[in-house]
């Protein structure tokens, strides 16, 4: 009768005694996110309330395995099993702990100075990024490695694994130059503030936003909702745009082919009431000139500014559409046309003309048999 009541008993109140003290334990964290709605701290930690669990039942069943006396033949197997998933939901919680600190810390920096300086709070957004990944790989190697101490093969082993680590740390360093490469970009990149998260680029003609940043690659999402990933060791060895480098503000330019009969000084007071009316120009500056000729029309330049590069590119849209609207109706010898009709020659020297315009001279030149 023991032999059947002891093992129920120490396996179910180990299992009991977990929900007891994770029930306990999610109670007071979810009591302390409601009293300190300033920090989300405690509404992050409840997150590691599965691993939190996990540790109790694995610490109790592990400590109580030995009087549970069950399974006794297969006890050095269940009791590594036992360890084994100790240190694993033990890593787990960790890694949980530690972003919900890391995260905590970085929304309080950023709601303090997300208005004053945005640039600032991209950046360390970027590095709180990658600092929590290298810390989520730290402690999964540490965890994997007390995983493989726990079997007797392994540590008598570790004496010549360390006497060849110098080899295969060479062979690896090779074989993986590549990946090294792109890892010691990523700590590059996150620390020496070339391209933060959110940061608008143009990457070989490509205008996006960066999405993530990892050690290995970075993600870009397109204006048209695409991704392009690429390894971060690109952004460290070839040149690329960075429009949020700085200040975000941004000058756009716009271009019209036209007429050489356009209305230049009323292009730029419709210029003027344009942006007066559009909401996303910043009123700093603008300017309307013309930059080149060709034989049949003119380049006409309007510059434009606006505070970032989302309202650069709804400026340019809406005084391009609306400029031309303006002078469709208003002035349309102003817009680029075919000329189709005969050239004007100019008078012979007797002054006399033919109906069809051309010089009698030239006429009779053209046609001897009339003569």
């Amino acid at each position: 009768m023991d032999d059947v009541l002891r093992p129920l008993i120490v396996v179910g109140g180990s299992v009991v005694l977990t929900l007891l003290l994770g029930w306990a334990t999610d109670l007071l964290l979810r009591k302390a996110d409601e009293r300190h709605h300033e920090t989300p701290l405690w509404g992050l930690l409840r997150r590691g309330r599965i691993p939190y669990q996990l540790v109790l039942c694995a610490a109790l069943l592990r400590g109580a395995y030995d009087e549970a006396q069950l399974l006794r033949s297969h006890g050095s197997g269940v009791g590594r099993t036992l360890t084994l998933v100790l240190i694993g939901s033990a890593a787990w919680l960790v890694i949980r702990i530690a972003a919900a600190v890391v995260e905590t810390s970085y929304t309080r920096y950023a709601s303090a100075r997300h208005q004053r300086d945005p640039a600032r709070v991209r950046r360390v957004r970027t590095q709180v990024t990658l600092i929590r990944r290298v810390v989520s790989a730290i402690v999964g190697v540490v965890a994997v490695a007390a995983m493989l101490l726990t079997f007797p093969a392994m540590r008598a082993a570790g004496a010549s694994l360390l006497a060849s680590a110098g080899i295969l740390g060479i062979v690896a360093g090779v074989a993986a130059q590549s990946t090294l490469s792109n890892l010691f970009a990523g700590l590059q990149i996150a620390f020496g503030d070339m391209v933060r998260i959110g940061d608008t680029v143009v990457v070989d003609g490509e205008w996006g936003t960066v999405e993530e940043i990892t050690l290995t690659f970075l993600t870009v999402r397109t204006w048209d909702e695409r991704r392009i990933t690429m390894p971060v060791s690109y952004f460290t060895s070839k040149p690329f745009e960075n429009w949020s480098r700085g200040t975000p503000q941004m000058t756009g330019i716009v271009f019209w082919h036209l007429d050489h009969s356009a209305p230049l000084e009323a292009m730029r007071d419709k210029l003027r009431d344009i942006l007066r009316e559009c909401p996303a120009w910043d009123g700093r500056a603008y300017n309307l000139s013309v930059t080149d000729s060709t034989p049949s029309t003119m380049e006409v330049r309007a510059l434009v500014t606006a505070k970032d590069a989302d309202d650069i590119w709804t400026v340019r849209v809406e005084v391009r559409e609306q400029m031309i609207r303006w002078l469709t109706d208003a002035h349309p010898y102003a817009l680029p046309r075919v000329n189709t009709a005969d050239a004007v020659l100019p008078p012979s020297r007797d002054g006399r003309r033919f109906p069809d315009g051309i010089p009698a001279a030239r006429r009779v030149h053209s046609h001897p048999r009339e003569r």
